[in-house]
């Protein structure tokens, strides 16, 4: 959880509930521990300040959110397709727990290699059930620190239920359906029989969920000031809801053919309920979309945005898809740098705590200590192995917004030859003798992925930058090359370049790096979101969010609205009238806009999952570059790279939650695993 400001406030050492920790009840007698340096459990709710501390302390026992490749706490972005890495290696070697989680080595006995401190593995269901007792305890208590107005009690009490919350949401995330605690403090040295009950369902792990981030909404203040910036505010509890809703409604979650797939046999064994609904609600869609919709009416967030400049490239012309193409943002794409728009959101150039797209984020050294470096050409002195797939290469559009498709007819997309004249633009250097795949693509594209002879700049460094990365083979940052020795070398032919900096530098004189945040949920999200859930509705439908009611129902303006203002940012025309009499064109389109809008952003893994189109879209081969390519001619070909970590991706039903670990199974005999598993 983003609280840095707070990381080495509180050490916890205590244990929860035989769900989380030793087979004896007499391993209860400790729970506790220290909840601090200095001051140990009796003097925990003495005084406000210390309540306070308590309760910091259970938001820092959460992961940071951004550790999602190595070491990770999630699956993440190389649990599905968009993300890759050339190591080959699994079980107690590897430290990417997605690539585990893809090859089908995750099981309720191995959750990856087992790390300590902020190295974080797949296991952490006990950590989550420890921050839910810590809160529940100072819940509880309350009332005892004899120091505390009203209002230190109603601000304690706001973030503590978010906490508590936020536990329960990453459960029902990687886990599904929860043991709901509620309010109980569980007992130590009780029986057996004390600690063992079953799980909720889907649904009521789901509600339970969202109606405490609704109270804790309302005692949660409306904004931090930056040197609080990473404390959760009412806009993220608002829109961790938001997000909740549109994955109730989906397909996975909410009956239908996906839903039976996947879930018509798994039924609780102590009443036979099934865990997941096998009936169908749309008005799910309408309490999605309403969600949504009381995130944008609280005026506080928009997307972000650089005004264009002489460096800004003109729009293509010729556009006649959307009319408003041309007029000025947001109700065109004209009058801002789409390039800049996008990427400095994540390089760190753009000021998150002062960001009106970053509903809720948190400040990270792990983007640039592992993300940046892990992306970085070896020649540089990164690793050179952090790839994208082609899969991904092929989703961006064309700068004029067409497909790769629909621009090969005239030639504007082509996979033959190589460009002839060099492009700098927005601050960013296109060589000439490019891949005439990589020409003419969108402004994400150019901010998102780095591709073979792109350039990076490195510019903190005063004797090392404006370095051509090849990845031929044999060349300094290719297979075989002489910085990039296996497994350094991106083995798909890309890597992600999204979270670096024109002046990051890993080598060279001067060389540093600009400090970076992590946008756990951003407004962009909240747009799609809306759009897609409106876009599911055949009728009318009143639902109570918060104790207010909204009539939703499917509105073509407000879809094209809330979409096409994405699209506008990224320097690209909108949804055609054309399309809007088709849903599931423009699902289509929602699916590909997310892929590309959230790439290595956490979010694919879940998508493809809520949509039903996991196995499906895992099944795809993964495809690349040719990493055994030595000239242009060999190199630039779609093949399947020929490592044993692509070539036994495991796609199974039960790869959709992680699995529960077998210890917490052998200790709770009503307690279910997920199905598969």
């Amino acid at each position: 959880m983003s609280t840095l400001i707070i990381k080495n406030a509180i050490k916890t050492t205590f244990i929860l509930l035989v769900v989380v920790t030793a087979t004896s009840c007499k391993d209860y007698l400790n729970i506790d521990g220290y909840f601090d340096d200095e001051f140990n459990i009796d003097s925990a709710f003495a005084n406000r300040r210390n309540m306070e501390a308590y309760m910091w302390g259970a938001a820092a026992m959460f992961p940071d959110e951004s550790n999602t490749v190595r070491f990770g706490y999630t699956p993440g972005p190389m649990a599905t397709d968009e993300g890759f890495n050339g190591l080959t290696g699994g079980g107690s070697n590897n430290v990417y727990y997605g690539m585990d989680f893809a090859t089908g080595n995750i099981t309720p006995d191995f959750f990856g290699a087992g790390a300590s401190g902020s190295n974080y593995n797949l296991d952490q269901w006990g950590r989550y059930y420890k921050i839910v007792r810590k809160c529940n305890t100072i819940l509880q208590n309350l009332d005892m620190p004899a120091d505390m107005t009203n209002l230190d009690r109603s601000h304690i009490e706001g973030y503590t239920r978010f906490i508590r919350a936020y536990a329960y949401y990453n459960i029902v995330m990687d886990y599904g359906p929860a043991i709901l605690l509620g309010d109980e403090v569980v007992h130590t040295n009780e029986p057996l029989e004390y600690y063992d009950r079953p799980r909720a369902t889907y649904d009521e792990t789901m509600d339970y969920t969202v109606s405490e981030l609704e109270k804790a909404a309302q005692l949660l203040p409306e904004e931090v000031g930056i040197l609080n910036f990473g404390r959760p505010t009412q806009g993220a509890a608002y829109a961790l809801i938001a997000r909740l809703r549109l994955i109730h409604a989906s397909p996975l979650f909410n009956g239908g053919a996906a839903a039976q797939s996947y879930f018509g046999n798994w039924v609780r064994k102590t009443d036979n309920v099934h865990y997941v609904s096998q009936v169908y609600h749309e008005e799910r869609w309408a309490v999605a979309a309403a969600a949504a919709k009381r995130v944008m009416e609280m005026g506080r967030y928009k997307l972000y945005t650089v005004a264009a400049d002489d460096r800004t490239p003109e729009l293509p012309t010729g556009v006649n898809s959307d009319p408003n193409f041309y007029r000025t943002y947001p109700e065109g794409a004209g009058g801002i740098d789409a390039f800049r728009s996008y990427s400095d959101i994540f390089t760190g150039e753009a000021v998150s705590s002062i960001n009106p797209e970053i509903i809720w984020g948190r400040n990270t050294a792990y983007l640039t200590d592992y993300i940046s470096k892990g992306s970085f050409p070896p020649s540089l002195g990164g690793w050179g192995r952090f790839s994208v797939t082609q899969k991904v290469v092929d989703a961006y559009l064309m700068d004029d917004g067409r497909t790769k498709e629909e621009a090969a007819v005239d030639g504007y997309y082509s996979e033959v030859g190589f460009t002839t004249t060099p492009k700098n633009f927005s601050g960013y250097p296109l060589n000439s003798g490019v891949y005439n795949m990589y020409a003419n693509r969108e402004m994400r594209f150019y901010a998102s992925i780095g591709f073979n002879e792109a350039v990076w700049q490195a510019l903190s460094s005063t004797t090392l930058n404006n370095h051509t990365a090849k990845y031929y083979y044999q060349d300094a940052d290719g297979r075989g090359g002489v910085n990039a020795t296996s497994p350094n070398y991106p083995i798909t032919g890309y890597v992600i370049k999204k979270f670096n900096h024109p002046y990051d530098a890993w080598t060279g004189t001067g060389a540093r790096h600009m400090d970076k945040s992590y946008p756990i949920i951003r407004y962009a999200e909240i747009l799609l979101n809306y759009a897609e859930a409106l876009n599911k509705l055949s009728g009318s439908h009143t639902v109570e969010l918060g104790g207010q009611q909204y009539t939703i129902s499917r509105d073509a303006e407000e879809i094209q609205k809330a979409f096409n203002v994405i699209r506008y940012r990224a320097g690209l025309p909108g949804l055609s009238s054309t399309k809007m009499n088709d849903p599931q064109a423009i699902q289509s389109e929602i699916e590909r806009e997310r892929m590309i809008e959230f790439l290595w952003e956490n979010r694919r893994y879940y998508d493809v999952r809520r949509w039903g189109i996991y196995e499906q879209s895992e099944r795809e081969p993964i495809r690349g570059m040719n990493p055994d390519g030595a000239t242009k001619e060999t190199y630039y070909q779609r093949v399947i790279p020929g490592t044993s970590s692509f070539l036994t991706r495991f796609v199974n039903k039960r790869s959709v939650w992680v699995p529960i670990p077998r210890s917490e199974m052998r200790r709770l005999p009503s307690l279910d695993q997920n199905p598969g598993y």
